[in-house]
């Protein structure tokens, strides 16, 4: 038993080192200058900041950081993705829950070939969905611009979130509804008093799907949005330059270190509803 127990630790020991040896490097390697983290000489430039001491006179320097979000304005860029993310993620889940909630309680067989077409319509490639908006965008003038990339973004996000929450609503017995309803509740009264308080952790988690969908994005960004609307994954990959245009590989390692930071804290802060979340999606109410 102790042999097991101390194998199960190592082999969980190894999948944290494993898992977060990328992201503990790169944050080390932000606060340093390019020669050392990408040192082709000796990997240890990159521990002990050789030419960072002799660029800078410290082993440790944030010319990174300030180059990433003052120089290039990697502030606004943020903000952009803020603005793409809160509206794709509100949107989503308002949509989400309602219809997942009404294709969950129709009796009707069209539900089922609705969510059909959904997982159909989230299967295909990205690119291949853009393509289609870029010729009536550009002709009605409104390519570029923040909103419409939303509307996309939602577009894409919706079928993942239609299912996600219909198999939530799906575990929560029928006779909740209906005795809200014998009470004197409306329909949408039984949905908001009673059934969406009782599947709370499941649109947490959802949500945080849709998030992490819009937050991370890039072919839709990339290809709808204008230069001065850019988020951060495209703001980040125009740092990383070009074989024609030298990049600022320092500024994109800073920003990386920067935008994944929020995602750490946003897990550990919902973390028990993601899990009550989860869980509940798997059992049966």
């Amino acid at each position: 038993m102790t042999i097991t127990k101390g194998l199960s630790f190592a082999l969980v020991g190894l999948w944290l080192f494993v898992a977060a040896f990328p992201f503990a490097w790169t944050f080390w390697g932000s606060f340093k200058v390019q020669s050392d983290f990408f040192s082709k000489a000796n990997w240890m430039y990159a521990i002990w900041g050789t030419n960072t001491i002799n660029e800078t006179g410290d082993a440790f320097t944030g010319n990174g950081y300030y180059g990433a979000w003052v120089i290039q304005s990697f502030w606004k860029n943020f903000l952009n993705s803020g603005i793409v993310v809160f509206f794709t993620v509100i949107i989503s889940l308002t949509f989400g829950t309602l219809g997942g909630y009404a294709l969950a309680r129709s009796g009707f067989r069209y539900a089922f070939w609705i969510l059909m077409a959904a997982l159909v319509f989230r299967a295909m490639p990205h690119i291949t969905l853009v393509s289609g908006y870029l010729l009536p965008f550009f002709e009605w003038n409104i390519w570029g611009h923040l909103p419409t990339t939303i509307i996309v973004l939602v577009a894409m996000n919706q079928p993942f979130t239609l299912w996600m929450l219909h198999s939530f609503f799906l575990n929560i017995p029928k006779d909740m509804d209906e005795s809200a309803m014998v009470d004197g509740c409306t329909r949408f009264q039984a949905f908001r008093y009673v059934i969406v308080p009782v599947m709370w952790p499941g649109v947490i988690t959802t949500g945080l799907f849709s998030f992490l969908l819009a937050y991370n994005d890039f072919t839709v960004t990339a290809m709808l949005l204008s230069e001065e609307n850019e988020t951060i994954i495209p703001a980040i990959n125009s740092f990383l330059g070009t074989t024609q245009v030298e990049g600022k590989v320092m500024y994109a390692v800073a920003a990386v270190v920067s935008v994944t930071a929020p995602l750490l804290l946003l897990i550990l802060f919902f973390q028990r509803q993601i899990v009550s979340g989860l869980t509940a999606g798997a059992v049966k109410g």
